[in-house]
């Protein structure tokens, strides 16, 4: 193709792509015939397409899975999906994490912390109005952060505040006191439970579903729609681009990917993972395929023979065909795990060599630990996620060339978190994603964890996990999670064989930054707010 051509062709390209009317492999494919590597092609796109200043006006329609008719406007109830994404579009929080990992003021316009990390400030932003026209103010701040703290609180994320002692207003500013050092205390902030709400009563007012986020609420039926318009007095003045936004329950997957191929939605969670393919042929959708830190463990008890034997439970490890079971369980829309629960994304992530699947290793660490072949029984149910019975199958049947014998035991779906779970010695389990790694391993990687699955109690960690919470300077935080996390890899019961991506779709109209959160689905929850339509 002639320079002039070629030219030509990418300058329609551009134009198509920036109207909405041209998908990004459309445009790859084009910019590769015009004579662009793929580097050049991506740079491009990056650059001048997805630069593009975010058009206003529109309406824009979500089909969401996981919606009930028992949700409730209830912070401390959240748990859907569908909760957690009205939440993210009505609601805003003292603190917001970006799809790239780093954390920003949202109603708190910037934060002090003492030397000890026990003492926070939070100047809280002026100027920010709730839904209902109440101006929003500390003493609302501090009740929203109460709220789930009370002695008969019920909150989700009582635990998430343990450390919090007390919440007072100071002028502009709400003062955290914490019993000990909190270092990760504007990461915590950041759990979708912690939602900034009015002042009513000596509490909260949630049951009205009023926030002051860039959507308020028109009309709302639990578990199958809502209806939301701008709000005309957003403090964000450049998110928030649609003027309506409707959210509709498809709980059924088939529905959801049928919506969104008639048009009839504009974005749909969680596609079908055996037809995305097919789907993303479609040159009117686009699929979004989304790192996050959700991730699958299959963990042992360290306390229980033979995985009190390091080099049994090392044989597990190179046991498990992490990039096979990617492939067939996931189909590929996977990240793979290295046995620590830390992944890409995450603060602090520390990259270390990839344990691949490897039976001569296997093998030679049972003779480390005197065995020619070990034989163990695996618990699994597909409620434990979608597939996992058929993981432990791949495991057993991988496992065996090493001389590691697995009897897959089926377990009932009904009662495997209460049965099986935290009570059988090796099982399969599936986590979501936690801000930060002091989160994460102080759920289940601690000695003294509630849920820790495995019982691995090693004393460097433990030692390290207490010094790293109060521990401010970055540098040093970074050095002590990146021993944990090769603590974990090398020493851990637990086997994390992938992370989970978010994968969704979009009719190609709709357009969003090169980079989208993994935290939740749609971008960490905000799509309405950070998205828009270009027809």
């Amino acid at each position: 193709m002639d320079s002039i051509k070629a030219t030509n062709l990418l300058a329609s390209l551009t134009d198509g792509a920036k109207a909405g009317n041209v998908s990004r492999r459309q445009f790859m494919e084009g910019a590769a015939a015009a004579g662009l590597t793929v580097a050049a092609a991506s740079t491009l796109w990056a650059t001048d397409v997805k630069a593009a200043t975010p058009q206003k006006g529109g309406k824009y329609s979500v089909g969401l899975h996981d919606g009930n008719t028992t949700d409730s406007h209830d912070p401390g109830t959240y748990e859907s999906v569908g909760q957690i994404q009205l939440a993210h579009t009505t609601r805003n929080w003292l603190t917001e994490q970006l799809p790239n990992g780093d954390v920003i003021g949202e109603i708190a316009e910037s934060w002090d912390a003492s030397s000890d990390a026990k003492t926070w400030s939070f100047k809280i932003r002026k100027g920010v109005e709730f839904h209902n026209g109440k101006t929003l103010t500390p003493a609302d701040v501090a009740a929203s952060l109460n709220y789930h703290r009370g002695e008969d609180s019920k909150s989700a994320a009582k635990a998430q505040l343990e450390a919090v002692s007390d919440v007072k207003v100071d002028g502009d500013n709400v003062v955290l006191t914490c019993s000990t050092g909190f270092a990760d205390l504007p990461y915590t902030l950041t759990d979708y439970h912690l939602v900034m709400l009015p002042e009513k009563d000596g509490s909260v007012d949630w049951a009205s579903g009023t926030g002051t986020g860039g959507y308020k609420i028109e009309s709302h039926d639990a578990g199958i729609s809502t209806q939301m318009t701008r709000n005309p007095n957003y403090f964000k003045s450049d998110r928030a681009h649609f003027d309506e936004v409707e959210f509709t329950v498809l709980n059924d997957i088939n529905a959801r990917g049928t919506a969104l191929k008639t048009g009839e939605v504009d974005s749909v969670t969680s596609l079908d993972l055996k037809t995305v393919a097919l789907m993303g042929r479609d040159p009117n959708i686009e699929i979004d395929n989304t790192a996050s830190g959700a991730h699958v463990t299959i963990p042992m008890f360290c306390d229980t023979a033979p995985f009190d034997n390091l080099h049994v439970r090392q044989a597990l490890k190179y046991g498990f065909p992490r990039e096979e079971a990617i492939q067939k369980i996931k189909k590929g829309f996977a990240t793979i795990g290295n046995d620590s629960p830390i992944g890409p994304g995450i603060p602090y992530y520390h990259a270390q060599e990839q344990r691949p699947y490897d039976p001569d290793k296997s093998r030679w660490h049972l003779k480390q630990a005197g065995l020619d072949k070990v034989s163990v029984s695996l618990s699994a149910a597909d409620s434990a996620y979608a597939g996992a019975v058929d993981t432990a199958i791949l495991f057993k049947e991988a496992a065996s060339k090493g001389g590691v014998e697995i009897d897959v035991l089926r377990e009932p779906n009904d009662g495997y978190w209460s049965n099986v779970w935290l009570v059988k010695p090796f099982v399969m389990v599936q986590w979501g994603q936690r801000p930060t790694p002091d989160v994460m391993f102080s759920l289940a990687y601690g000695a003294d964890a509630a849920w820790n699955e495995s019982h691995w109690k090693n004393a460097r960690f433990n030692e390290l996990l207490a010094a790293a919470k109060g521990e401010l300077d970055q540098a040093k935080r970074t050095e002590m999670y990146a021993e944990m996390q090769i603590l974990c890899r090398d020493d851990g019961g637990t086997i994390v064989p992938w992370f989970t991506n978010r994968v969704s779709g979009r009719r190609n109209y709709i357009q969003h930054d090169e980079l989208i959160s993994g935290i939740w689905e749609l971008d960490g929850g905000r799509s309405a707010e950070r998205w828009w339509r270009t027809s």
